[in-house]
């Protein structure tokens, strides 16, 4: 039974926009298929409520940029690759942060 509820909870929580929840989703689904990912995010749901009580906190929202935030480098990368796959032409410069 608590595999359902995590389950129908999961399929709720990959509805949302600008989640965690439903960044994780897409990012497994794209990889392993819908079904998948739905045990994978009532995994990730029974995660957040083991550490909520364990911790006696609430829960802190990481947001849907949490996997783009890890490593930067590598999602530039691969957004540059999947623009040339596209067909266009990428030139890349780092913008120099001005302190004031």
């Amino acid at each position: 039974m608590l595999r359902a509820a995590l389950c129908e909870a999961a399929w709720a929580a990959s509805c949302t926009k600008g989640t965690y929840l439903a960044a994780l989703f897409r990012r497994i689904a794209a990889r392993k298929g819908k079904k998948r990912a739905i045990v994978a995010v009532g995994h990730a749901i029974l995660i957040f409520a083991y550490e909520m009580l364990k911790k006696q906190e609430p829960c802190r929202e990481r947001g849907e940029n949490y996997f783009d935030n890890i490593y930067p480098e590598k999602t530039a990368t691969r957004l540059i690759r999947r623009l040339q796959r596209m067909g266009y032409q990428v030139l890349i410069t780092k913008e120099i942060a001005e302190t004031t």
